[in-house]
């Protein structure tokens, strides 16, 4: 790999090992398998003491010794060489003081030869050749061989090890670059992996999962708000046209544009209440539970007979641009598909707060009851005959939202006496 420096270029090996995890592995297997046949070596060397040195010296020492006792007698002598050259699958040849071959045994030794005198009493008795036969020469050399060629073996292995161990790594570092380049559909393929890798790889593809559903929520979010507040500011522009034309403006077109701009509020009150919620900008305050619900009646237009109170601690902590964004919610869902809003219940419990919004409508359908706090999904009429089709489907779907970035929950049912009630429960702490 080269690194630039300055206007030119050169290769940086250390940069080239230390940029890839597999890489630093296997050299560290290397170095860990040199050092080990290094200290084996070493811890060999000290156990002989000694040396090799010492050891020839020792059978310089020996047959020189066992020799020179028997060197008279030729049969003894002879036997002697005989056993030597059988037992230790050595060659042997002895010869005399005047050069002369007593005895040969063995193969005709060429090189690695070791020349022993025959000694006695300081006078020598003649020479003993010993010869070790080729498959002992070079043991050393062989020897060597034989541990370069294990140490190649077991550095190619920890080459698999390494590339085994750093495989699930270099899909993570996939995966990350491709969800920063906005492909949030790849994921990391997670095969036996377990551990921290594995867990790590379940976080990512979730994190991808939900970072793919946010974008598409929202662009299916923009499409439709784009969609909808195109429809109330065209009847602006024609209501504002037909008073220039008519040159007087009619109260009845003043009370449809407030109309329409009071709906296009609402929506826009909810985009910036989502986008809070998006970005977790939740702050908490401690809040009324009756002059919460009392406030958000006024601004829908109702007075407090539709308001009940259950009797008990009413102060609860929430943030109260989201709070009152939620009864809003519930309270326009109950005019528009409900029929209108019967009453704002409050019920105060021991550890929760709960808004109840009732109507007189004709329910739920059987099984809707969780679908409408879904994104982009209406209320059904409960008559059989469709679904209501005003608005973005996105008023109760804010209301769980919210009581979920409080630690509470949302519930809908229909009511014995007839109609729907729709609930937000937030905790009081």
């Amino acid at each position: 790999m080269r690194r630039r420096r300055g206007r030119g270029t050169r290769f940086d090996l250390g940069y080239y090992v230390r940029a890839h995890l597999r890489r630093r592995l296997f050299v560290w297997f290397g170095a860990s398998i040199v050092l080990t046949a290094l200290s084996v070596g070493a811890v060999m060397v000290a156990m002989g003491a000694s040396g090799p040195s010492s050891s020839v010296e020792r059978m310089h020492n020996f047959i020189g010794g066992r020799f020179a006792l028997l060197w008279n007698d030729p049969v003894q002598r002879d036997e002697l060489a005989r056993a030597m050259a059988r037992d230790l699958e050595i060659g042997v040849v002895l010869v005399d003081d005047k050069n002369k071959v007593l005895i040969a045994l063995g193969d005709e030794c060429d090189r690695g030869r070791m020349d022993v005198p025959i000694l006695r009493d300081g006078k020598p008795l003649g020479v003993a050749e010993v010869c070790a036969p080729r498959k002992h020469r070079n043991f050393a050399l062989r020897l060597l061989i034989g541990l370069l060629t294990a140490c190649a073996v077991i550095w190619a292995v920890a080459g698999k090890v390494a590339t085994r161990l750093s495989r699930p790594l270099d899909e993570l570092v996939r995966v990350a670059q491709d969800i920063g380049r906005g492909r949030f559909d790849t994921r990391v393929r997670v095969e036996r992996s377990e551990g921290e890798v594995g867990r790590l790889g379940h976080v990512i593809n979730d994190m991808a999962a939900r970072i793919e559903k946010q974008l598409g929520d929202q662009r299916e979010l923009l499409a439709a708000v784009s969609h909808e507040i195109r429809t109330p500011l065209t009847r602006i522009r024609i209501l504002v046209e037909m008073a220039r034309d008519t040159g007087k403006v009619d109260p009845k077109t003043i009370e449809e544009i407030d109309r329409e701009v009071i709906e296009i509020d609402a929506l826009v009150s909810e985009l910036l209440a989502s986008s809070r919620l998006q970005f977790a900008a939740v702050t908490r305050t401690t809040l009324d539970a009756e002059e919460v619900a009392r406030r958000a009646l006024e601004r829908a237009g109702f007075d407090e007979t539709r308001l009940a109170v259950a009797a008990g601690e009413r102060s609860f902590e929430g943030d109260p641009t989201l709070v009152a964004r939620a009864l809003a919610n519930l309270i326009d869902n109950a005019k528009r598909h409900g029929e209108g809003l019967k009453r704002l219940r409050v019920d105060l419990e021991d550890e929760v707060v709960r808004f109840v919004a009732e109507d007189d409508g004709p329910g739920f359908s059987p099984g809707s009851e969780r679908e409408i706090f879904d994104p982009f999904v209406q209320r059904p009429n409960g008559k059989g005959d469709g679904i209501s089709r005003d608005g973005l489907g996105l008023g109760l779907s804010l209301v769980r939202r919210i009581a979920e970035a409080h630690g509470g929950k949302v519930d809908a049912k229909n009511r014995d006496e007839g109609g729907a009630a729709v609930s937000m429960e937030l905790p009081r702490i």
